[in-house]
């Protein structure tokens, strides 16, 4: 891991890999250093936000230096759990089929059986990258993004399965959509998925 100022009121972690964010991620929420006021975490990096006229970048650096971070707990205790109810049969669920070599069933059944965690959010308010898939449906994106995407599409991409908030652009491969709720401005928090937070898959059928 190596520690990097990010202008005078941040610091990023650059870690080896997601599941050492996620694990440092759970770490620093559950006993959040005086001073820091958030944590953002994406991919391989962890920025922590702090009020400098409580700590500084060096005071932090040796509290993050000291954490124990063992990633194979990081999702030991997840923030909550979701339970995503999806019809199953996006525009790509064949071409996913045929990317990785499984017929459409064993595609919904492996997506179904796997036990998911939020990794981090971003891209759009609501948007999850969600992490923990079974290996064999770790796909491409698309060549081509679509210029509309329509919201609750339920999508792969790489590592992630991601879940379309609102209609928009993209290019991930849309295997299902669902109804749930995964942005409202009268929630606390508004995203019903947040860093943290276990995540299972449930196919239904058409209402």
């Amino acid at each position: 891991m190596r520690l990097l100022p990010a202008g005078h009121r941040g610091l990023l972690a650059e870690c080896d890999d997601l599941a050492e964010v996620m694990a440092l991620h759970q770490a620093l929420a559950a006993h959040r250093p005086a001073g820091v006021v958030d944590l953002v975490p994406a991919a391989r990096t962890l920025l922590l936000a702090f009020d400098e006229r409580v700590t500084s970048h060096g005071r932090l650096a040796d509290i993050v230096e000291a954490v124990d971070v063992d990633s194979s707990h990081a999702a030991a205790t997840p923030a909550g759990s979701v339970t995503i109810e999806v019809v199953y049969g996006g525009e790509d669920l064949a071409e996913v089929a045929s990317l990785t070599g499984l017929s459409v069933d064993e595609v919904v059944r492996r997506h179904t059986a796997a036990e998911y965690v939020v990794a981090f959010t971003g891209f759009a308010p609501g948007f999850a990258y969600i992490a923990g898939g079974d290996p064999a449906l770790v796909v491409p994106r698309r060549p081509t993004p679509r210029t509309q995407v329509p919201a609750g599409s339920v999508a792969l991409a790489g590592e992630f399965t991601g879940i379309y908030p609102r209609q928009g652009p993209g290019g991930w491969q849309l295997v299902g959509c669902t109804n749930a709720p995964l942005w409202d401005l009268g929630r606390t928090p508004p995203a019903l998925l947040t860093p943290g937070t276990s995540v299972r898959f449930e196919a239904v059928d058409p209402r």
